[in-house]
């Protein structure tokens, strides 16, 4: 049923001020019949699209003048203090989105809701009598007051509330009692949750549990979760800036359906766990929407599930925020110029590789440039950029997808992976007939990148021609701003860096506080190793010369190792000595 605008608001005024009814009325002139709204439609934001033309001017009234029209209070922005997780205990988060309400703690702890679409009569009544505490004669424990907010910041805020359910394990693990019957457990697990993994409302606690652990990983930053289990207990573990920590330690017999819970997430076979297995997850954690790689591995405790996290919204780096030196940045601008040539990133992985290769293909990425990426898989979407996924089932594997993609006419060609001798000539053959080729081998260092790929076959002149710079990097951890301190480094540390005391008078160290959960750092940032290949160098390549040659060639040239870039990183306070020394070798 559809009534009149002019019959909405006196609806909600008379729900808001029962006894000022009387007296409500529109400022602006209404054509009987030419402005409704239905009831019965799903929600729409303030202004609904059927509203027409509420004012005989023919302009719609912002949400302030609704607001002031309606005797409401309006509210640009949520004070600090307001959220408040116990005021939507029960409110399924999907509820609350769609109908644009939440309840907070105003002023003086008195109860106010806001909500999006103040037209929206039934939607308040229904929040008024689910924030009573049922008592005799019905009246709210507290009184609730209405007032009218923007849309975008009712959504924010309803994810931040949500969000504040941090260090809910213990109560999850005390709700699923000591005995469980596995047949109810696995119905239950089957029955899914919720899309958004902040909602609460989902009745099975190892769905709880497994949706926390999620929630928690993201907020933590984590790049992976680790889901072990040993003889009397399972371990929880995130790797925070690319070191591991324990995170829950739980009792042994949750180790089937947490495992189960995840392995139903990940659309895999629950009943086999006698090999391994992988699959992928696709979640949303308030706004957020994150892919998770997951992969279980039967061990002698039962399956070990570890997930790898990529936010799919995640902000991509650009050049000049990798942390690379000005001699390193200037090199790396020159390598995206070119016209041909291979250019390689080595390093372990997850040591940043594929960031850097993405933000160099965002730097030279322009409509008179057709730019191909193969990969395994595409951790990220860029626009403009043709992204192919390699897929073992369909035998769709590098070499095959790079064959291909030569034909599409590339000017760039990003290939994820060389993998093996196949790859590796394709990919070289493409460099020499005019296309730029990044891509990425596992080695420690730049001059172990030429000796790799003719292990694999490749001829030495081949190599010498065709790779122009090879670069090696690690990541580092940031000291955490808000706790590092100032000292004087010692004589070992100076002897270490290779420097003497004047040369460095001030260092900074690890601390630890609640903003980086008392690791002392909070983020992690890259150092780099460049080496191009001159005319000397490709001279020891054709020779065949071992990695040893080809690095005392490059130092002498003037190449910076990966150690010496990291030193910097030191002398400018933005990680420790211990860091560099983690991740490099002398």
């Amino acid at each position: 049923m559809s009534v009149t605008l002019r019959e909405q608001m006196g609806r909600v005024r008379a729900m808001l001020n029962p006894a000022d009814s009387s007296d409500a009325k529109l400022s602006g002139e209404v054509g009987s019949g030419q402005v409704r709204l239905d009831n019965d439609a799903p929600f729409q934001t303030y202004p609904p699209p059927s509203l027409g033309k509420p004012d005989s001017g023919g302009r719609e009234p912002s949400p302030e003048e609704l607001a002031l029209e309606l005797g409401l209070r309006f509210v640009p922005h949520v004070e600090e203090g307001w959220l408040d997780l116990s005021l939507v205990r029960g409110l399924p988060i999907a509820y609350l989105k769609q109908n644009l309400v939440l309840p907070v703690k105003g002023e003086a702890g008195c109860l106010l809701v806001l909500v999006g679409n103040p037209l929206r009569v039934e939607v308040m009544d229904e929040l008024r009598l689910i924030l009573t505490d049922g008592g005799a004669d019905g009246r709210a424990k507290a009184e609730v007051n209405f007032a009218m907010a923007p849309a975008e910041v009712i959504l924010e805020a309803i994810n931040q509330t949500f969000a504040q359910a941090d260090s809910r394990a213990d109560q999850i693990i005390q709700d699923l009692g000591v005995e469980e019957d596995d047949d109810r457990l696995l119905s239950e697990l089957e029955r899914g949750g919720s899309e958004d993994l902040l909602d609460e409302t989902s009745n099975a606690p190892v769905i709880k549990l497994v949706n926390h652990i999620l929630a928690q990983a993201v907020k933590s930053r984590a790049s992976d979760i680790h889901v072990e289990p040993f003889k009397n207990e399972l371990l929880v573990r995130f790797r925070l800036d690319g070191v591991l920590h324990n995170i829950l330690h739980l009792p042994k017999r949750l180790q089937a359906p947490v495992a189960s819970r995840i392995k139903i997430m990940a659309k895999l076979n629950i009943a086999e766990k006698r090999l391994p297995q992988d699959g992928r997850i696709e979640v949303r954690i308030g706004n957020r929407q994150v892919d998770l790689r997951v992969s279980s591995l039967p061990t002698a405790f039962g399956e070990r599930v570890v997930m790898r996290l990529l936010e799919k919204n995640a902000r991509l780096l650009s050049l000049e925020e990798l942390g690379m030196g000005p001699d390193h940045h200037a090199e790396m601008r020159r390598l995206t110029q070119l016209s041909h040539g291979i250019i390689l990133v080595t390093g372990p992985t997850g040591s940043g590789k594929t960031t850097t290769l993405y933000a160099a293909l965002s730097s030279i990425n322009s409509p008179d440039k057709n730019i191909l990426t193969i990969e395994d898989p595409i951790e990220y979407q860029l626009d403009g950029i043709g992204q192919m996924q390699v897929n073992a089932k369909i035998d769709l594997t590098f070499a095959k997808g790079l064959r291909s993609m030569v034909r599409q006419d590339p000017d760039v060609i990003l290939v994820g992976e060389i993998r093996d001798r196949e790859t590796a000539e394709i990919a070289i053959q493409a460099s020499l007939t005019g296309h730029l080729v990044f891509s990425t081998l596992h080695t420690n260092d730049a001059p172990s990148a030429v000796t790799r790929l003719i292990d694999i076959g490749i001829e030495p002149f081949l190599v010498s021609s065709a790779v122009r710079t090879i670069i090696a990097q690690r990541l580092v951890r940031v000291l955490c701003p808000a706790c590092k301190r100032e000292d004087t480094p010692t004589a070992k540390e100076l002897r270490e860096m290779g420097l003497c005391g004047d040369a460095a008078s001030v260092v900074h160290r690890a601390v630890g506080c609640s903003e980086c959960m008392q690791t002392g750092y909070r983020g992690r940032t890259s150092i780099y190793e460049f080496m191009r290949l001159t005319e000397s160098l490709q001279d020891l390549v054709v020779r065949n010369s071992d990695a040893n040659q080809i690095r005392k060639l490059a130092l002498s040239e003037g190449m910076c190792t990966l150690r010496q870039d990291g030193i910097r990183r030191v002398l400018n306070g933005v990680t420790t000595l211990d860091e560099v020394m983690r991740v490099t070798l002398l």
